[in-house]
């Protein structure tokens, strides 16, 4: 029998029945608890490439007590360099999900967190996501794991034949599976099938936004939170993803069209053979296949696909300070340097773009002035596409921006991309996060007012509630977001001088063919 972990202190004798088999958690903290439960049949074999399947039925009581394999994933990744996180186990058998659920039957509305890692690493384990305290407060809180990087999201589907028609976007069709799941057995957990909502941060908030837009996702969940991710994130046209995919097969000494050959390839060999991709930004992500994901999310969210359902979505202040925390190169660098740095980004950046932040943001250097230029164009700009597109066909918006600054690294992290997500899960104390954010006792009274707006929401689909912060919801007449932070408060059109400056320059829209 697997060993209890060590802060379970708890019973081993609860026994849930899924639709597979009955399974055996745990209780500590006054919270039920089961880890790795598996939602589909193992990815690998013949079934590496291939749609997940539903897991095969068991006999007996399945421990589930210990946390399911990561996916296959790369070390050198910002946040676990900064914190010192352990490598996880990993493997391409890894489709398993996590529950934590209050101690009564419920039901209870669902929260299913979707990891965020750039489409390539990270998991439902990791201790930032820890459900304990989602649970303390009434909800049952579900994590997952999915197939990352070139095994959940290399396009085959136009170069290796019909046996590969439905093989594009594996990662995504995992999460679907997820919910599906967890609409079919949640209800024995304590949960509320017909109450679920999906969150994410990152690459996680991307799916979040395609799963909105995704014909096989429909019904499976009613509320939608996206933390520093949007309908634009990542998404390949199939002629951008086959190219990356021509350029992957000749790393790993693969032709096209050779499944055989594909197929016996080591599955970390798929890790490696990314490092070819590093200069390519987010080669791995959703697909606009015409299956699955038959238009890009934006152009989806135009024709109504999510009406209805309420959606959270914000920013944290200082998103890219993440990425150049560590650039000394960057701080460091004349405004020449930078202009060129940044047209290699985006090579249509107009320089009255450049020239007004350089005017208007605060700064030691040039390189502290023209963060924010970053952060707006990858982070800001497509949440704001998002929501303006969401209003337009009447769903409830609310707009957040997590303002709370790290001390560390000299403050330069700032409040920089994923600072909230602990904050979000009221984990301030979980082991390394002080690593991340300090250990600064007004960080508690942000925490537990994220927290309790984000379990309002998934309990009412409004985030106002007993003890939460007045949110008023986002409009395009005021654009009214709330910014969390010491003294969290709400702003009218905070990004509107930045709007109209990039509008003026005319840079082109994200593509949404």
């Amino acid at each position: 029998m697997t060993a209890m972990p060590k802060e379970a202190g708890g019973k081993m004798n609860l026994e849930v029945k899924t639709r597979y088999g009955r399974v055996r958690g745990y209780t500590a903290h006054g919270v039920r608890q089961w880890r790795g439960i598996p939602y589909a049949k193992p990815p690998v074999g013949p079934l590496r490439f291939q749609p997940p399947a539903p897991p095969d039925a068991w006999d007996g009581v399945r421990d589930a007590t210990s946390f399911g394999p990561a996916s296959l994933q790369p070390e050198d990744q910002a946040i676990a360099n900064i914190v010192g996180r352990a490598k996880l186990p990993e493997s391409e058998d890894c489709l398993y999900l996590n529950i934590w659920a209050p101690a009564d039957e419920g039901p209870h509305p669902v929260m299913v967190w979707i990891h965020g890692g750039a489409y390539v690493s990270g998991s439902g384990s990791v201790n930032w996501y820890d459900g304990t305290s989602f649970a303390q407060q009434g909800v049952v809180l579900v994590t997952i794991n999915y197939r990352l990087g070139a095994l959940g999201f290399l396009y085959l589907g136009d170069l290796f034949g019909p046996q590969y028609h439905t093989s594009s976007n594996l990662g995504l069709q995992d999460q679907v599976a997820a919910l599906r799941w967890v609409h079919d057995n949640i209800a024995a957990f304590g949960g509320d099938p017909n109450q679920v909502t999906i969150f994410g941060e990152s690459a996680g908030a991307g799916s979040v936004a395609t799963l909105l837009a995704t014909p096989s996702a429909r019904g499976l969940f009613h509320r939608a939170i996206l933390q520093s991710g949007s309908g634009a994130l990542g998404v390949h046209t199939p002629e951008s993803a086959t190219a990356v995919t021509q350029r992957f097969l000749a790393e790993l000494g693969v032709e096209p069209g050779d499944a055989q050959a594909l197929l016996a390839v080591p599955g970390p060999r798929f890790v490696e053979a990314a490092a070819a991709l590093r200069n390519l930004a987010l080669p791995f992500g959703p697909v606009v296949d015409g299956t699955f994901l038959p238009k890009h999310p934006l152009a989806a969210l135009d024709e109504g696909v999510a009406d209805g359902i309420p959606v959270i979505l914000g920013v944290t202040r200082d998103e890219y300070r993440l990425f150049l925390a560590g650039d000394d190169r960057w701080f460091q660098a004349d405004e020449a340097s930078l202009r060129q740095q940044l047209r290699r980004m985006d090579e249509r950046l107009q320089d009255s773009v450049i020239d007004f932040y350089l005017r208007h943001t605060p700064g030691e250097n040039a390189g502290e002035r023209l963060i924010p230029l970053v952060t707006y164009r990858v982070f800001v700009q497509p949440m704001l596409a998002t929501a303006d597109k969401l209003v337009r066909r009447g769903n409830p918006v609310w707009m957040y921006r997590f303002d709370w600054a790290s001390p560390v690294l000299d403050g330069r992290l700032g409040a920089c991309h994923a600072m909230e997500i602990p904050f979000v899960f009221n984990n301030l104390d979980q082991t390394g996060v002080d690593r991340f954010t300090g250990d600064s006792a007004d960080r508690y009274p942000i925490a537990q007012a994220m927290h309790r707006a984000w379990a309002a929401f998934a309990k009412s689909g409004d985030p106002n509630g007993d003890g939460t912060p007045s949110w008023p919801t986002y409009d395009l007449e005021t654009r009214t977001l709330l910014a969390f932070g010491i003294n969290t408060h709400t702003e009218t059109d905070p990004y509107g001088p930045e709007r109209a400056e990039w509008n003026a320059a005319s840079p082109p829209a994200p593509s949404i063919t």
